[in-house]
């Protein structure tokens, strides 16, 4: 078993983006505030967590991780995110929907979000919903690149749910 003191050292954090840039920072804050007002908090920790996997950012995972267990979210359901399609028993079809419109917008390999995504979403989202989870799923991407391009430190996040 790995105890505290057989860890390795934590890494610095290279830039304290918010600090320098706090017009950036409220202006995420308020993006973020009016994207997650009509999306069920439920689904939205579900894509909060799958967002950050997908872009390895460690913050964000740690971040909405704990916030989604202090709302009560079980553990399993977030172990098995990484894994989702093998695993859509864990997930209803909107939580299914979500996350497969989650995974097209953040890894935009094929320059696009396929149409068979976008439409099996809308047919589980009205457009409404649809239009705020898109803002949503950008919303944590964009906190997700801050994230990872300024190394910030995983680990010390306490959620105040």
């Amino acid at each position: 078993m790995t105890t505290t003191d057989d860890r390795l050292p934590e890494h610095p954090a290279r830039l304290e983006w918010a600090k320098l840039a706090p017009d950036v920072y409220r202006a995420m804050a308020r993006l973020d505030t009016a994207a997650n007002q009509n999306v069920e908090p439920t689904l939205l920790n579900l894509v909060k967590i799958r967002s950050s996997q997908l872009n390895h950012c460690a913050f964000c995972l740690d971040m909405h991780s704990k916030e989604a267990l202090a709302a009560g979210e079980s553990a399993e359901r977030i172990i098995q995110l990484d894994a989702w399609t093998e695993s859509r028993h864990f997930y209803s079809a909107r939580e299914a929907a979500a996350l497969e419109l989650t995974e097209a917008i953040t890894v935009l390999t094929d320059g696009y979000v396929a149409d068979d995504v976008f439409h099996r979403t809308a047919t589980v989202f009205d457009d409404t919903e649809l239009a705020y989870l898109i803002a949503a799923i950008t919303s944590i991407n964009a906190w997700n690149r801050f994230g990872v391009s300024t190394r910030m430190v995983p680990g010390h996040y306490s959620p105040t749910i």
